[in-house]
């Protein structure tokens, strides 16, 4: 396949999500229509190093392809990281960035035939929210959908309200955010004990034993990924099972 080309984009908005993160609205200057999978991503080169490859930041894609030229990135702003300080202090509205896109193959399975684990921690979240709007708005025939979201605070919880509601809307889909730092009205942990709990009682609605049919999506820091890996596997299912985007 060949590379894609570097394109230009301007920030058309930008959105305090919460007390350190930021949505980016972006509009393909080139383009009419951006066309995109759910879960891909693009990489920015920001001008923040002299080597290019010390350039690079890759980010998913948090919006849903819609016909139009604008997509949206959710950034957190990371204590010493030179990509993230440059987009928090040094672009605005009318901002040009120059990007790369779309890539990867964190998407979809076609057809879904099984329940989805989308499992993630912090900004690990926006592949998944532009995955499930997606199967909403096209009416996708799918099985259970677990979006399993961890952070610390209340103060951290991406797109609340929206996937909230977005659970009341889609059939069969799940939002279960978790808190690993405060007490609060929902559930209470890091995200491995949900998803375990639940896999172990979904396969025991099935007489022969064998772990219920579930694919598993992963996205977030690297020591989550690396524990959920070990436990998914030890839950009884293959390593085919598993799908990651590692984040940092």
């Amino acid at each position: 396949m060949a590379a894609q080309p570097w394109r230009t984009g301007t920030i058309l908005k930008m959105v305090n999500e919460t007390y350190n993160t930021r949505r980016l609205f972006i509009r393909v200057n080139d383009l009419e229509q951006f066309d995109f999978k759910p879960g891909q991503f693009v990489t920015l080169d920001l001008p923040i190093h002299e080597k290019i490859n010390k350039r690079w930041r890759s980010y998913s894609i948090a919006s849903w392809p819609d016909g139009s030229n604008i997509f949206e990135l959710l950034i957190v702003l990371l204590h010493g990281g030179a990509g993230t300080t440059y987009l928090f202090n040094e672009i605005n509205e009318g901002s040009e960035l120059k990007f790369r896109g779309p890539q990867g193959v964190f998407t979809l399975p076609d057809p879904i035939d099984k329940d989805l684990f989308f499992i993630c921690t912090g900004t690990g979240i926006a592949p998944f929210r532009s995955m499930t709007k997606f199967i909403q708005l096209h009416n996708i025939p799918h099985k259970e959908i677990y979006l399993i979201f961890g952070c610390r605070t209340k103060n951290d919880l991406l797109y609340f309200d929206e996937l909230t509601e977005l659970e009341k809307e889609l059939e069969g889909f799940k939002y279960l955010p978790t808190l690993s730092r405060e007490d609060w009205e929902g559930k209470r942990g890091y995200v491995h004990a949900l998803y375990e709990a639940i896999c172990k009682e979904n396969s025991e609605k099935h007489t022969d034993g064998a772990p219920a049919p579930a694919s598993f999506y992963l996205c977030g820091w690297k020591a989550m990924i690396d524990e959920a890996k070990e436990k998914i596997l030890q839950l009884g299912y293959d390593r085919k099972a598993i799908h990651l985007e590692l984040y940092g």
